[in-house]
């Protein structure tokens, strides 16, 4: 083993991997930002690479897409470069029509499915290059908060949709750490599923995330909320009777009450799907087949 115990610089790279958020106030050169979407471009895909990038570097326009899908998340105006991924069926829906050929792409699960693959793909490619190149990367996951408002700024054609958000740049300061993850031992199964004993799960998750917050009046108040809008007053009971009990607020609470609120995330799926129609894409509808 060789670099501190790793073979290469590949698996260096990837077990240093972290997320940065504080950017130097230095321009990503051409020739770096072009390798790094090349690597993008090179990255694995079925036959149709369904998928396009939008390069935001204006100032103006960076500012302006934080404003849409800011969430606090400064690094979205400071970081010199803002990828941003799509699903693209457009590129390949005109290509079948030039040439004369049945196109149902958009209309197909089995199509989306594989093509979401493709972008996610394609993204993280892109952030172990800029990784590579010495450069630095973040997601930003909160682009459903903003489908339609995104789709209209970038003036998005139909069968076009954004699927995640990249913040690159050179780091400001040091480097940060990469965050405990789960362990083989947990996430690997050979052969066939492997459920873990609760204690084994618990101790890995703990490890992971460690910590108590503290209860208090707010958290308490939204933990309840959430609680009883997912499963009544029999979950608002339960859940408060354990904090109160522990006298902490645990992970799992703090994830699912807290941070991801358990209730906001299933509240807008109707209105998710309308917003894939209103871009061309009717999967979740049923289609026609002429089939006499």
């Amino acid at each position: 083993m060789s670099r501190g115990g790793y073979p290469n610089e590949t698996i260096r790279l990837l077990h240093g991997r972290a997320s940065v958020r504080q950017f130097a106030d230095r321009p990503i050169e051409e020739s770096v930002l072009n390798a790094v979407l090349d690597a993008g471009v090179h990255s694995a895909t079925g036959a149709m690479q369904p998928y396009s990038i939008i390069v935001v570097e204006d100032p103006g326009t960076r500012q302006k897409l934080h404003d849409i899908d800011g969430c606090g998340q400064k690094q979205i105006a400071e970081a010199p470069v803002d990828l941003l991924f799509c699903l693209d069926m457009r590129r390949n829906a005109r290509w079948a029509k030039l040439r004369n050929a049945p196109f149902t792409a958009t209309s197909s699960f089995e199509e989306w499915w594989v093509s979401f693959q493709d972008v996610i793909i394609c993204a993280q490619s892109i952030c172990t290059a800029a990784d590579a190149m010495g450069l630095g990367s973040v997601y930003i996951g909160t682009v459903y908060m903003h489908f339609l408002e995104l789709r209209e700024f970038f003036d998005m054609p139909e069968g076009v949709f954004p699927i995640v958000m990249v913040c690159m740049g050179y780091p400001r300061g040091e480097r940060p750490e990469p965050r405990p993850k789960l362990g083989r031992d947990i996430v690997v199964h050979r052969g066939s599923y492997r459920e873990p004993s609760d204690e084994e799960l618990l101790a890995a998750i703990d490890a992971k995330h460690g910590g108590k917050v503290e209860p208090n009046e707010r958290r308490l108040s939204t933990i309840a909320e959430v609680s009883r809008r997912v499963g009544g007053a029999p979950l608002e009971k339960r859940v408060l009777g354990d904090i109160r009990t522990r006298g902490y607020i645990n992970t799992a609470q703090v994830i699912y009450g807290l941070a991801y609120r358990a209730d906001k995330g299933v509240e807008n799926n109707l209105e998710y799907l309308e917003q894939l129609s209103e871009a061309g894409f009717g999967w979740h509808e049923e289609y026609h087949l002429n089939d006499e």
